[in-house]
């Protein structure tokens, strides 16, 4: 007897991993803009042709970074900046997320998400990872923001390289995590927006730790070679 036969319905085809939707109708937020690295990827998408609102404790700040980054990037508050965009990236220091997040809970209800915050610490030896109570920056998020879609991603590039006009692509992957495929597949589109880059579905956000850690063994491998470096993943 066979499956139809059995009278059992057949199996669908798997998703094909990289069959990506269409972001560039999205309005991207950054909070943190005003930093290097928040800076760096909201130049990055505007370049692009992505719609980019930069957020900032005080709306002046934003604007003024804004207006130096050019290609249509507008700043606002943290919390307009939320309330504008479809995803909302993190980008603020590790020092200041927990606050951040708490005090824009309500505006980032329902948004995609996209946490990139490292939680490093630094003495004479260098860049070490820290680990939160939640497990990761990632995980913290989750929990501060109960209506969100939090995913991670966006933890391993170089703001040098972001922010450098005269570098027309970086060669580089993205590892990309979260809980539900759909909001995956949406920030691994976002991150093939910029040329050079691939998003890569990297797990769950139990798995964030790992990722964000990588951070400090990058800043050791790039003051050793005086480089930039990002990663790769093979056979992908």
């Amino acid at each position: 007897m066979t499956t139809n036969d059995s009278g059992s319905a057949p199996k669908p085809p798997a998703k094909d991993p990289w069959d990506l939707p269409d972001v560039s109708g999205l309005t991207v937020g950054v909070l943190g803009g005003t930093g290097p690295q928040g800076r760096g990827l909201a130049y990055r998408f505007a370049r692009a042709g992505q719609k980019v609102v930069i957020g900032s404790r005080a709306a002046d700040r934003a604007e003024a970074a804004a207006a130096e980054l050019g290609h249509g990037v507008e700043g606002a508050d943290n919390a307009e900046c939320a309330r504008r965009s479809d995803i909302v990236i993190v980008a603020v220091p590790w020092g200041g997320h927990a606050k951040t997040l708490e005090s824009l809970r309500e505006e980032l209800a329902g948004k995609l998400v996209v946490d990139c915050v490292n939680p490093l610490g630094f003495d004479k030896k260098g860049a070490y990872a820290l680990k939160p109570e939640e497990g990761s920056a990632a995980e913290q998020a989750a929990a501060l923001l109960p209506d969100s879609r939090v995913t991670a991603a966006f933890h391993h590039l170089s703001a040098v390289l972001l922010q450098d006009e005269a570098i027309e692509q970086i060669d580089t992957d993205v590892l990309v995590l979260g809980e539900a495929r759909a909001d995956t597949d949406t920030v691994q589109a976002l991150a093939g927006r910029i040329p050079g880059m691939r998003g890569v579905f990297a797990g769950r956000l139990r798995n964030a730790h790992q990722v964000e850690s990588l951070v400090a063994n990058l800043i050791s491998v790039n003051r050793r070679y005086k480089a930039h470096a990002g990663l790769r993943a093979t056979d992908v």
